[in-house]
């Protein structure tokens, strides 16, 4: 990469250029102006640097700065220069994504330090970005998506012909499936791909504030309300919105999402205004929503409004064929994070991985990938473990494998013995041996 570059708004010229001198003595470079505008332009997705804006200036603001700069890259570290009196917005600033925040009087030394860790965070994020579009194949989903199971060849078409398409979706799998990696597949591959991405998980959010952080507040809505407040929903105004764990959601706050749905308008908290909206809805559950509308857990016309068009992903001990490639493309990215060469994978390693269930699903792969990586799993003790029954290890993994292809294959004897190199007669005999035949690909 180039050298990192201190993109630095301030309307004050001479505390602008002081600013500048002091940081480039630091040893950054610095791009300076006083112009918001000139400096959103020399933002990209791309860019290498860390954006530092005062929250005050004549005409705009630190604060829709930020939000701007989000539009364009919601990973951007943005600092923001603060007075006395500006401490709360500031705070407010760093609930909306902002990396940290200066109150004046601030040494130049301490905004160098802040800018370089924001640089560090920067710079992880563009090698992280590099790395998957490398591993990218042309329409990049295979590199986000990862497996060559029937299922997954079906998840992959089905992202496709619904990303360029505006219709709402319910994506249904177990916990640690994927639901967030699919729903900003459908965004990024879509005509929205450009426009913000936003997502919040409802099971995460105390009940009381959830109302608040959805459609946002005026000042004075409610108590400790001292100002205005932009919701989850008005800042994806032309992107998309991924509701995580939706069946968590209240059931009074359900009937309020229903109306913004089918209205897509807004109100916020404390005001009569409607709102128009245009975003894209993503839900995600890892529950039977119509059983739990049946209990009354869960309002039924919200869920016949967002099962229009519904995703399941396949959960992971049903595409165990998938967990070889899957676990290498997890230790390349945990290469990346963590700054470590990966170590030989054994077969009887992978063949260890293959006899789990995953009740965590690819989450739960990531984190054993995580740590293989960090050298706290070693593919040698599972070759330790395997060196008194290796006979047993390998035809587990062989009886692993030929489940895995036939189950990929419908149940297709001719295309299983050919897909793994067997003849018929082979591939008889090893599924009479372990016990296996045409239903259990089922």
């Amino acid at each position: 990469m180039d050298q990192a570059c201190v993109l630095l708004v301030d309307d004050e010229e001479d505390l602008r250029a002081s600013l500048s001198q002091g940081l480039e003595l630091s040893g950054h470079k610095v791009v300076a102006t006083g112009d918001s505008e000139a400096a959103l332009e020399l933002i990209t997705r791309g860019f290498y640097g860390v954006l530092v804006t005062d929250i005050r200036m004549r005409g705009t603001d630190g604060f829709a700065v930020m939000r701007k700069a989000f539009e364009i890259d919601p990973a951007l570290p943005v600092v923001l220069i603060t007075g006395h009196g500006d401490v709360p917005l500031a705070v407010e600033a760093m609930r909306a994504g902002a990396y940290d925040f200066m109150e004046k009087p601030f040494s130049v030394s301490s905004l160098a330090s802040v800018a370089e860790r924001g640089i560090e965070k920067r710079r992880l994020v563009l090698e992280n970005r590099k790395l998957r579009e490398e591993l990218a194949d042309r329409d990049g989903l295979e590199s986000r998506l990862v497996g060559r199971a029937a299922a997954m060849d079906k998840l992959r078409r089905d992202v496709l012909a619904l990303a360029a398409t505006d219709a709402d979706i319910l994506i249904v799998g177990e916990t640690g499936a994927g639901k967030e990696v699919v729903a900003r597949a459908l965004h990024d591959e879509g005509p929205r791909h450009n426009r913000p991405f936003v997502a919040l998980n409802c099971g995460a959010l105390p009940a009381e504030i959830i109302e608040s952080e959805l459609f946002g507040h005026e000042k004075g809505a409610f108590t400790g309300a001292s100002g205005q407040r932009i919701g989850k929903l008005e800042h994806a105004h032309g992107g998309t919105v991924f509701l995580d764990e939706i069946e968590s959601m209240p059931l009074e706050l359900q009937v309020k999402l229903l109306r913004v749905i089918e209205t897509r308008t807004i109100e916020r908290l404390g005001s009569n205004k409607s709102i128009e909206l245009d975003v894209r809805f993503i839900a995600a559950t890892k529950e039977d929503l119509e059983e739990a509308g049946k209990e009354g857990r869960f309002r039924l016309d919200l869920f016949y409004r967002l099962n229009v068009v519904s995703i399941a992903i396949p959960p992971l001990r049903e595409r165990l064929e998938d967990i070889p490639l899957l676990f290498q493309h997890l230790a390349v990215e945990a290469r990346a994070r963590y700054r470590r060469e990966i170590p030989d994978v054994s077969e009887s390693y992978l063949a260890k991985l293959m006899a789990r269930d995953w009740p965590g699903n690819v989450r739960e792969l990531r984190n054993v990938a995580d740590r293989f990586v960090l050298g706290l799993e070693s593919s040698a003790e599972a070759e330790t473990e395997a060196a008194s029954n290796l006979f047993d290890q390998v035809a587990a993994y062989e009886k692993t494998l030929i489940a895995a292809e036939l189950n990929r294959n419908n149940g297709s004897i001719k295309a299983t013995y050919e897909n793994l190199g067997l003849s018929r007669k082979a591939l008889y005999e090893k599924m009479k041996k372990y016990g296996l035949e045409r239903k259990d690909s089922q």
